[in-house]
C-alpha cells in the first residue's frame, strides 16, 4: 500500500532532478568529448561509438521492465538502484584505461537510466496532486529536456578545462546528492495481492524484438535496406511484436499491460511523444547541411541551436501554467504546431546564406518554444491517466516512446538525406530530410486532436464547468479518474 499522508517536498523534487541530470551528464556529454576520450584511451572510433550507443540501447531495452518492477518492489528502491548503478558506471569511466571498463560503465549507465526515469515519474505521481504535481513534473522535464542541452555545453566546458573524466566525477556527486535528498521520501508501490511474480518470458521476447529494432534502425542504412541481414531483422521485429502482443494479452502478470492504451488521453500523449521526439532527425539534417552545404564550422552550427536550449528551459514552466489555466490539449497542440513550423523553416534551403542562417536560428528557437510548451502537459496527461498501481510501467512505456521516436526519426531523416545527397543535390537532400520531420510533426498534432480530450489536465470541477481557482502550493486537488 502507498503512504497517503506524505506530501512531496521541494527537497524531494531537487533530489529527483539531480538523479535525472546525472543521467544527462553521462549520456549526452560523451558525444561532445569523443576526440579527447579516443586520444586518452587509444581505442578505435568504431569501439567508442559502440560504447556511446550502449547506454541508449540498454536504457531502451529495460526501461519498461524497470518501470513495472518499480511498481512491484518500490519506486524509491528502484530510484536508489538506478543511482547506485550510475555511481558504479561513472566510476568505471573515471578509472578506465581502455575499452573494457568503458563499455561496462556505459552498460551500467544505461541500466541506471532505465531504473531512474520511470520510477521518479511514478514518485511524482504518488506524492503530488493537481497543480503541485504539474509543477513537480515541470522540474522533472527541465532536468530531462533541458538537461540534454545543458549537459552538452557543461560537458564540453568540463572536458576543456578539467579533463573529460571530471564529467563522471560530477555525475557521481549528483547521484550521491540525489540519494541523500530523497532519503526521507517514503516508499511507494502499486497495490498488489499475492506473491510477487515477474514476466520473464515477456521480457525475453521484448528484448529480442527491441534489439532487432535498434540494430535495424541504427545500422540499416550502413548494411543496406535491401540486404539479407536488414530484411531478416525487419522480419524478426514484425514477428516479435505480434508474438509479444499475443503472449502478453493473455497474461495476468504482463510486462506491458495493453489495457493502459484503452485510455485515449494516455495513448494520445504517448503516440504524440513518440512522433514529436522523431523530429530529432531535424537536428542531424540541419547541422550536417549547414556544415557541408554552407561551410559552417561545428562550433558555428552549435551556436545556431543556442536559442533552442534557452527557450526550451524557459518555456517548460510556462507550459505548466498554461496547463493549469486551460488544460493539456491546447498547449500540446500549440507546442506540436510551433515545433513543426520551426522545423519547416529549416527546409528553406533556397534562401541565400544570411537569410537562411536567420531562418535556421529562428527555426531552432521555435523548435525549443514548441517542445517546452508541450513537455509538461504531455507528461502530466500520461501520468494522471495511468492507473495508480501501474504508473511505473506506464511511465516506462511513455519514456520508451521518447527513445524509440528519437532513434526512428534520426534513422529515417539521415537515410533520406544520405540517399538524395549521394545523387548530387545537398540542398534538395536537406529539404527532403526536413519534410520527413514536418510529416512527423503533422502526425503528432493529429494524434493529439483525435485522442486527447479537451478537458485533459483539468480538475473534476473544471470539467463540469464550475468556477475554480488554480490550487496554490499546499492545497490538495482530486486525482483524475482512471
Amino acid at each position: 500500500m502507498e503512504t497517503t499522508s506524505y506530501k512531496g517536498t521541494n527537497k524531494m523534487i531537487t533530489g529527483i532532478v539531480f538523479g535525472v541530470i546525472s543521467f544527462w551528464l553521462f549520456a549526452q556529454s560523451v558525444v561532445n568529448v569523443v576526440p579527447a576520450v579516443q586520444k586518452d584511451l587509444g581505442i578505435s572510433l568504431g569501439t567508442l561509438n559502440i560504447a556511446i550507443s550502449l547506454s541508449a540501447l540498454f536504457s531502451g531495452l529495460f526501461i519498461v521492465a524497470a518501470g513495472g518492477l518499480g511498481d512491484k518492489i518500490g519506486r524509491k528502491k528502484m530510484t536508489y538502484i538506478g543511482l547506485i548503478l550510475s555511481v558504479v558506471g561513472s566510476l568505471c569511466l573515471v578509472v578506465t584505461q581502455g575499452a573494457v571498463l568503458l563499455i561496462i560503465g556505459r552498460v551500467l549507465q544505461g541500466l541506471s537510466a532505465a531504473c531512474i526515469m520511470p520510477a521518479t515519474i511514478a514518485l511524482m505521481k504518488a506524492y503530488f496532486e493537481g497543480a503541485e504535481r504539474q509543477r513537480a513534473l515541470s522540474f522533472w522535464s527541465i532536468g530531462s529536456w533541458g538537461g540534454s542541452g545543458a549537459a552538452s555545453f557543461a560537458g564540453g566546458a568540463i572536458a576543456t578545462y578539467m579533463g573529460w573524466r571530471w564529467i563522471f566525477i560530477f555525475s557521481i556527486i549528483f547521484s550521491l546528492l540525489g540519494m541523500w535528498l530523497i532519503k526521507d521520501t517514503p516508499e511507494s508501490k502499486g497495490e498488489s495481492t499475492g506473491v510477487f511474480k515477474f514476466d520473464y518470458s515477456g521480457l525475453v521476447i521484448f528484448i529480442i524484438t527491441m534489439l532487432a529494432l535498434n540494430i535495424f534502425i541504427t545500422y540499416g542504412s550502413a548494411l543496406g535496406w535491401t540486404s539479407l541481414i536488414t530484411i531478416v531483422l525487419a522480419i524478426v521485429v514484425i514477428i516479435g511484436i505480434i508474438v509479444f502482443y499475443k503472449v502478453e494479452k493473455g497474461k495476468d502478470i504482463a510486462l506491458i499491460d495493453f489495457s493502459i492504451f484503452k485510455n485515449k488521453p494516455y495513448s494520445g500523449a504517448t503516440i504524440s511523444n513518440f512522433l514529436l521526439n522523431a523530429i530529432a532527425g531535424t537536428l542531424v539534417v540541419a547541422n550536417t547541411y549547414v556544415q557541408v552545404g554552407r561551410g559552417f564550422s561545428a562550433l558555428q552550427s552549435g551556436m545556431l541551436s543556442l536559442g533552442y536550449l534557452v527557450v526550451v528551459l524557459a518555456m517548460i514552466r510556462v507550459g505548466e501554467k498554461i496547463l493549469q489555466k486551460i488544460g493539456a490539449k491546447k498547449p500540446m497542440v500549440w507546442g506540436a504546431l510551433i515545433t513543426t513550423i520551426g522545423v519547416a523553416l529549416m527546409g528553406f534551403t533556397f534562401l541565400s546564406d544570411f537569410p537562411y542562417t536567420v531562418a535556421v536560428f529562428i527555426g531552432f528557437v521555435l523548435f525549443g518554444l514548441g517542445l517546452g510548451m508541450y513537455a509538461t502537459p504531455s507528461t502530466d496527461t500520461s501520468v494522471s491517466n495511468a492507473p495508480s498501481d501501474k504508473v511505473g510501467a506506464a511511465a516506462g512505456v511513455y519514456k520508451m516512446a521518447s527513445s524509440l521516436g528519437g532513434a526512428f526519426g534520426v534513422a529515417i531523416s539521415a537515410t533520406v538525406y544520405g540517399a538524395i545527397s549521394a545523387a548530387g543535390s545537398i540542398a534538395m537532400a536537406a529539404t527532403a530530410g526536413i519534410i520527413v520531420n514536418v510529416i512527423f510533426g503533422v502526425l503528432s498534432i493529429l494524434s493529439i486532436l483525435f485522442l486527447v480530450p479537451g478537458d485533459a489536465g483539468k480538475t473534476g470541477a473544471e470539467k463540469t464547468g464550475k468556477q475554480v481557482n488554480i490550487p496554490t502550493p499546499g492545497q490538495r486537488e482530486p486525482e483524475p479518474s482512471h
